[in-house]
């Protein structure tokens, strides 16, 4: 245990941002550089190394939390990087990207602020880059077994690490120019720097993993050829179709999925681009959809330059305390005031949109929404609610629908898939065509990233499985596992 009374001498403390007047000027991390290091210490011993520690249970990757929360107090930053790599792939990636669900099943969370798992994580990894313990783990030998990855976000990098280190040569076949899936384009620049993605591939290229860009499974090459070309596959190609706002109007120039915005923004900073096509700049800015993806678009409106800011939510604003209907542990909606609300705009809670209205050259202008009360779940129009607000770039960011069925690759491999249009698999992440896994998203449906990392570990033992005949490989989570929510 790291200091028997740490929860009682330290408050909660975390890590801390940038000044908003500075931030909004750049694409950096809005964290301050080193901010984290000289508290991290004290943070780490507030952990009581509890006799049945649930935050194990809140997180699917089963991190050994307050075992690296032990090496973390005592400034053992080699200890703690194993313990951490020990059950995941990639914790630079969760430790800045993750919602935490761990920290919302801390025993310590009951009555006080739990502990900053997270912060303690995303130290201990950027210490053991700093020290040179992250190294390449190529494997003892081969096995003589190739396989195919489709899709390179977290859960098909994890995949591909696993199945590398193996033994199995292993390709990743990505569809855009760059690896990283939304890592690498659907998140801002801001909130993780593209830096830690490159490192990381530079790790698995030392290993063996093979990466191929702008081959899209399904069109440029035919998924059936590719089955016949490798031993195994993996399907970890996403949950990319993105709900759409069919009302009047939505035709007009202007309104765009959050996944047509975020990318183009993201290229500017990898130096493709020198002005995005699609701009905030000047503009009144509308963002339907209260969740992640829609604070990602705020914070890049903001700088961009956009005249206002504006995020709409259909559901009611959520308390900042826990319900009673959601009792510790499980992950609560709560109110939450992300980095990118912090630098400015609007939240507009419990209104839905009702149509779009432009000018004469077919550019949105307005967008009019009426509030909205919930009865028997569903959100019913309140009358004389209605209004409309000045909307010159609109961002549809609400949610995903399933994996791209548009593209062949379904059609082509042949699978099958469930009632809510993802990729079926058994309790191996094995689709219907054998030899043919799926990982992620495409069979989960939208999830978080510390989801896909376990979903990706787990299908690679599945794989290592089928392709050996036995396997020593983890497997975290089973296909049916879901998030600890009520």
């Amino acid at each position: 245990m790291a200091d028997p009374k740490g929860f009682l001498n330290h408050e909660r403390e975390i890590a801390k941002t940038r000044p908003v007047e500075e931030r909004v000027k750049d694409w950096n991390e809005v964290y301050q550089p080193g901010s984290l290091l000289p508290i991290i210490s004290k943070q780490a011993s507030r952990c009581m190394d509890c006799g049945i520690p649930f935050c194990h249970n809140g997180c699917p990757l089963g991190n050994l939390i307050p075992e690296w929360n032990d090496y973390a107090y005592r400034e053992d930053w080699t200890e703690a990087s194993e313990r951490l790599h020990a059950t995941n792939n990639f914790p630079e990636f969760t430790g800045r990207l993750c919602p935490a669900p761990c920290e919302a099943a801390c025993v310590l969370g009951i009555n006080q602020p739990p502990v900053t798992i997270k912060n303690v994580e995303v130290s201990i990894i950027d210490k053991a880059w700093d020290n040179g313990d992250v190294t390449p783990q190529p494997p003892e030998r081969l096995s003589g077994k190739t396989v195919a990855v489709i899709g390179s976000g977290p859960a098909g990098l994890a995949a591909a690490q696993q199945l590398t280190r193996a033994g199995h040569t292993v390709a990743v076949y990505e569809r855009a120019d760059r690896i990283g899936g939304l890592l690498r384009y659907g998140i801002p620049e801001f909130k993780m720097e593209k830096r830690h993605i490159n490192r990381r591939i530079e790790q698995m290229r030392a290993e063996g993993t093979k990466f191929r860009t702008e081959v899209e499974i399904g069109r440029d090459l035919d998924a059936k050829k590719l089955r016949k070309r490798y031993d195994a596959v993996v399907i970890a190609a996403g949950s990319t179709t993105s709900r759409d706002l069919p009302v009047p109007g939505r035709e007009l120039n202007g309104i765009h999925f959050a996944m047509e915005y975020l990318p183009l923004a993201n290229k500017v900073q990898e130096g493709d681009l020198t002005v995005a096509p699609i701009t905030a700049e000047g503009k009144h800015v509308v963002v339907i959809g209260g969740g992640d993806t829609g604070a990602d678009c705020v914070g890049t409106a903001h700088r961009q330059g956009a005249a206002s800011v504006t995020q709409l939510e259909i559901m009611p604003q959520p308390g900042e305390e826990r319900n009673a209907n959601q009792p510790w542990p499980t992950f609560p909606m709560l109110y939450k005031v992300t980095s990118a609300h912090e630098e400015g705009g609007e939240r507009v809670y419990s209104v839905s949109t009702t149509h779009f209205e432009g000018d004469e050259d077919g550019n949105v202008q307005w967008l009019h929404l009426t509030e909205v009360e919930f009865k028997d779940g569903r959100p019913t129009p309140k009358p004389g609610t209605e209004r409309k607000i000045p909307a010159q770039l609109v961002t549809l960011a609400m949610g995903f629908t399933g994996t791209d069925q548009d593209n062949g690759l379904v059609e082509q491999f042949g699978l099958e898939l469930d009632e809510r249009g993802n990729v079926a698999r058994d309790a191996d992440f094995a689709t219907n065509v054998p030899g043919v896994y799926v990982a992620g998203d495409a069979g989960r449906g939208q999830s978080l990233i510390v989801w896909a990392i376990a979903e990706g570990r787990s299908a690679a033992k599945g794989v290592d499985r089928f392709l050996t005949g036995a396997s020593a490989l983890p497997a975290p989570i089973k296909p049916t596992d879901r998030a600890l929510t009520v």
